[in-house]
């Protein structure tokens, strides 16, 4: 495989591991990974960059399992600096794809925009929120979704409205070929900026009551079968927890015992250990309900070469 063009103004570092930059705290290398200065220095990237050499688009990787193997070509990291300005735009707000959802709801609320406080319940970024229409308390990405922009994998400028992209239950048809750069948001307008503050808090309350957010995790493992507001509405934790995974383990992997659609790296975990599990939970959860658990963690890369 050829190497990347190297003129950019960001960083383009070879053979480095990704572990450190997901929340599970595991994965293989990555060939190249590529920090983008800003919108510009990605969109010269794509341009010039040799056609044969894939590309994967990485967030914080919050809700995201990088396999040992480590992912092939260049992984491009929108993260930090230049890119999570967010702007206030009478009932809308612009923000970029590396702003963090609970920045977004804590600028929404400054500004006394309603409806957006459900964003403080979601970990992670905006642009991996937009491909899973990731969502809590009743409220999902494409409830309040004016538009998306981003950059082709060939370097050109991409703008669609939120009409344009199909949005189904923890689930999105945008297309893969596009890194997601910036989205607009529609608020409400009117809102008391102290409500608004006090109900990210209580979201973040919640969150630290129910969820193992202090353990090395990826965020609910697994949709849920039947989306929010369907008569008698199955949810995936019970189904789990009546399958008896509750604490169950493989390697250094567990299902959390505080929310058992958790799944944790207690430490010593691999990314085939974290995978392992999740497929075995799958199973049982099969054999006792009939239900097939669909992934909510976005799996990528390659498996371990063992090989020599």
């Amino acid at each position: 495989m050829p190497e990347p063009h190297p003129s950019v103004r960001g960083k383009l570092l070879h053979n480095t591991e990704l572990a450190p930059y997901t929340w599970f705290r595991v994965g293989g290398p990555a060939d190249w990974l590529f920090l983008p200065a800003d919108e510009q220095d990605l969109a010269d990237y794509l341009r010039t960059r040799p056609a044969s050499v894939p590309i994967t688009a990485l967030g914080v990787a919050s809700n995201t399992l990088v396999r040992d193997g480590g992912l092939r070509g260049v992984t491009v990291k929108l993260a930090g600096r230049g890119w999570g300005d967010i702007q206030v735009r009478s009932d809308t707000l612009w923000v970029q794809a590396g702003a963090l959802d609970l920045s977004v709801a804590r600028h929404a609320a400054q500004a006394g925009l309603g409806g957006l406080s459900f964003l403080s319940g979601i970990p992670g970024t905006l642009g991996g929120a937009i491909r899973t229409n990731a969502g809590c308390y009743g409220r999902q990405i494409s409830d309040v979704l004016v538009s998306v922009e981003g950059i082709s994998h060939t370097g050109q400028s991409v703008k669609l409205s939120a009409d344009a992209i199909r949005f189904d239950y923890r689930h999105s048809d945008f297309p893969e070929d596009i890194i997601i750069t910036a989205m607009t948001l529609r608020g409400e307008v009117g809102g008391d900026p102290d409500q608004l503050k006090a109900e990210i808090s209580e979201h973040q309350a919640r969150r630290a009551e129910t969820q193992p957010i202090r353990h090395r995790t990826g965020g609910s493992s697994f949709a849920n079968p039947d989306p929010p507001g369907t008569q008698n509405a199955r949810s995936a934790w019970k189904l789990i927890d009546a399958a008896g995974c509750r604490g169950l383990r493989v390697g250094g992997a567990q299902v959390s015992e505080q929310h058992c659609n958790f799944l944790i790296n207690t430490g010593e975990a691999s990314a085939a250990d974290i995978e392992a599990l999740g497929e075995l939970v799958r199973s049982r959860v099969l054999a006792t309900s009939g239900v097939e658990l669909r992934w909510e963690i976005r799996r990528i890369g390659q498996l371990p070469d063992h090989t020599g």
